[in-house]
């Protein structure tokens, strides 16, 4: 019934009871995940993880806070495991992060530039993550995104506006559990604003869990109150949201069942 399009299942934070969570999933009506990677190890560890699972697949790439040291080694690295394992589907989560100044802006323009061309020769969508750096991203994507791939901006945190420009762009928007927090009209005007054909749920997990649970580790099952906000906002069923969003993302990582 439900997708939840980005979590990170093999962060730290589930190394106590990391198989017993995946293996409750479907139990709670989660049957497919995607898991974006933030650098190598987690490339390489995600695919593990797919590999083990029917219904999660993966995401290979460098996040932009951990491409200070990134080198054309990396890339080609990243290139090999998206050519070899079928389960990966996507390239991300790649983007720009502003909001820390660990590593400097031309550093991460240049290898968000870099992977979303390495997306374009492997036909594979991009997962992308955006934080305080709407315009850079923007400009990046539309100057570098070939059309024939897909995109997903990965919990978007921007404008009504923003998020019908990047639909422009062939983009999907993906709405995370900031949609049940009090003080975020923002994401529920977006999630009330764009098509339905363009909408995806996630989690981030283990980040920003969504209310009743907020300030505990987040999972994929709590997927559904995303669904559940994203119902109420847009006066529609839950059925029709969990139906939509899985749909969708179905159809950008090309995950047929």
């Amino acid at each position: 019934m439900l997708f939840d399009s980005h979590a990170h299942l093999n962060d730290e934070s589930f190394d106590e009871d990391r198989d017993e969570l995946i293996e409750s999933l479907p139990k709670n009506g989660v049957d497919l995940v995607v898991n974006p990677a933030s650098d190598l190890e987690t490339s390489r560890t995600g695919i593990q993880l797919a590999d083990k699972y029917d219904f999660i697949y993966a995401a290979v790439g460098i996040h932009p806070q951990d491409v200070a040291e990134t080198e054309e080694a990396d890339i080609q690295e990243i290139k090999k495991m998206a050519q070899e394992n079928k389960k990966v589907v996507a390239i991300g989560e790649i983007g720009l992060d502003y909001y820390y100044d660990d590593v400097p802006k031309d550093i991460q323009r240049k290898w968000l530039k870099r992977q979303i061309l390495l997306a374009n020769e492997l036909s594979l969508p991009i997962i992308i993550h955006d934080r305080d750096a709407h315009k850079d991203t923007f400009d990046i994507i539309k100057e570098n995104k070939s059309e024939e791939i897909g995109c997903v901006m990965h919990c978007f945190s921007g404008s009504v506006e923003l998020a019908k420009e990047y639909l422009k762009l062939g983009c999907y928007i993906s709405i995370p559990g900031t949609v049940t927090f009090k003080n975020s009209r923002k994401v529920r005007a977006v999630a009330r604003e764009i098509p339905l054909d363009k909408l995806l749920i996630e989690t981030d997990s283990p980040y920003l869990t969504p209310e009743p649970y907020r300030g505990k580790r987040n999972n994929p099952a709590h997927v559904r109150y995303v669904a559940e906000r994203v119902a109420e906002e847009r006066g529609i069923s839950f059925e029709e949201v969990c139906d939509a969003s899985k749909a969708n993302a179905k159809k950008l990582f090309r995950i047929e069942e």
